[in-house]
């Protein structure tokens, strides 16, 4: 049965299908409630009266009024004594938001300094850590874990970074987290329950610099960095208590922290009772030399150690951990519980497994390799096609910095390189003030093929020179 009303603007149907499944109540409310959220009812059109409506669809007259009822307490309709029943105000559909505009093509060839080489991620130790996971977690461990995280994977993590990394780490003072963002999102908030809300940062630094600390309240103060690492002097008249620091290879110039910076700033820190945090971000591949140790290794009660996954592995992953100072560790962990109640449990044990059964170390040993050939490759190919630019950071890491002619315009290179497809990237892109001087590129190579690197090098040289 159905019945058809008339409004200003359309004609409104509905009907009941006494052979359905779906009671006649259900039926006639979906009805009722798709012609208000179409714009079919309008806000403020009355509906017919309940016995009128009951009478036409065949059904009883409490069923129409029972329905009534529910579409009123949904906020659909609004219902007085004496008065018909009309659609309620702001129950009809919005105004639809504009569609989004396409993104613009991503360019054949991109020199992004922040995506390691995804297609060579091991997808069957992947799975096979799973499903060791599945098999053999303990019921119990399926519940919320441990704020700070599975514990498993806390006491691997610290054996690694013991052996890898140089650095102090016990299991206790480990809190997982989900990828690096989020990580560093907990630290500021915490040392800004402290008190602590400017933070020194590395000029130029990192891109993700000014967005997190914005996002957690606090202040980024820029302190220059140059080929020996941070500036000390210029840090410790900032007159702040926290640093964000990559010194094992500086995002993005690439230079390693110097000896006696690295002495320097530990000293400023336990002068004015500062912390560090500690960017340990693509350590891992080093190509002249063993990798240089963290920094928290020389002070684990001063410096808050980041690290995780998204390099060696993939972003996708989105677990890495912090290694915290004693005085930090539990009002991190109670910050973790607060943000997500944890990360997925069975995605640490599995990064556990793939850990502890050696599987990560041989995946590195190959990557190491793989890397290095592409770093050759961009050097070969600067030398080639460009060979009046100069190629520096290539210590460690998957990207390097090729340092342009002064006159050269930085903004404009990599327009036009984005006109040929190629993605160049700037390093005013990571200043905070955006300054293109000098001007100079940040390439990356890690999930660029050899050849890819060669062509992408040979279409831009032009501009380069």
């Amino acid at each position: 049965m159905t019945v058809q009303w008339t409004n200003p603007d359309s004609t409104v149907t509905v009907g009941v299908d006494r052979g359905s499944d779906t009671s006649l109540r259900a039926q006639l409310e979906r009805a009722l409630r798709e012609a208000i959220q179409g714009g079919r009812l309008r806000a403020g059109e009355r509906l017919p009266p309940t016995r009128q409506l009951a009478a036409e669809l065949g059904i009883s007259r409490g069923l129409v009024v029972d329905c009534y009822a529910q579409l009123e307490s949904e906020g659909y309709l609004v219902t007085r004594v004496g008065s018909a029943t009309r659609v309620a105000a702001g129950a009809g559909p919005t105004d639809p938001a504009p569609p989004e505009p396409p993104p613009p093509a991503p360019p054949a060839i991109d020199f992004t300094p922040t995506v390691p080489d995804l297609s060579s991620f091991p997808r069957r130790d992947w799975i096979w850590a799973l499903g060791e996971a599945c098999r053999t977690v303990p019921t119990a461990d399926l519940d919320y874990g441990h704020p700070r995280g599975n514990a498993g994977l806390r006491a691997v993590v610290a054996s690694y970074l013991r052996r890898v990394r140089g650095a102090v780490a016990e299991p206790e003072r480990i809190v997982v987290c989900a990828g690096f963002a989020q990580g560093l999102a907990l630290v500021l908030r915490v040392l800004g329950a402290a008190g602590i809300r400017r933070i020194g940062v590395e000029e130029p630094g990192p891109a993700y610099r000014e967005v997190v600390t914005t996002q957690a309240g606090t202040q980024a103060v820029p302190v220059p960095v140059d080929g020996d690492g941070i500036d000390v002097d210029v840090l410790a008249a900032t007159g702040v208590r926290a640093v964000l620091l990559t010194p094992a290879h500086q995002s993005p110039t690439g230079v390693v922290l110097a000896p006696q910076r690295r002495h320097a700033v530990l000293a400023w820190a336990r002068e004015h009772d500062a912390v560090i945090i500690e960017d340990d971000y693509d350590a891992e591949f080093r190509y002249d030399r063993e990798p240089i140790s963290t920094l928290q290794g020389l002070a684990p009660d001063r410096v808050v150690l980041l690290g995780t996954v998204s390099k060696s592995l993939a972003p996708a992953l989105r677990l890495g951990w912090i290694v915290s100072p004693p005085q930090l560790v539990t009002a991190l962990a109670r910050a973790k519980r607060y943000d997500d109640r944890g990360c997925p449990e069975l995605d640490q044990i599995a990064l556990a497994l793939l850990m502890d059964s050696g599987r990560l170390d041989r995946h590195l040993r190959r990557m190491r390799k793989v890397y290095a050939a592409r770093r050759a490759a961009l050097v070969r190919a600067v030398e080639t096609y460009a060979p009046g630019v100069e190629v520096t950071g290539l210590a460690a890491g998957l990207h390097a910095v090729a340092r342009l002619p002064e006159h050269a315009d930085e903004t404009r290179i990599v327009a036009q390189a984005a006109s040929r497809s190629v993605g160049l990237h700037g390093m005013a892109h990571y200043r905070l003030d955006h300054a293109s001087r000098p001007p100079q590129l940040v390439l990356g190579f890690g999930h660029l093929t050899d050849g890819a690197i060669d062509q992408g090098i040979r279409v831009v040289a032009d501009l380069l020179t």
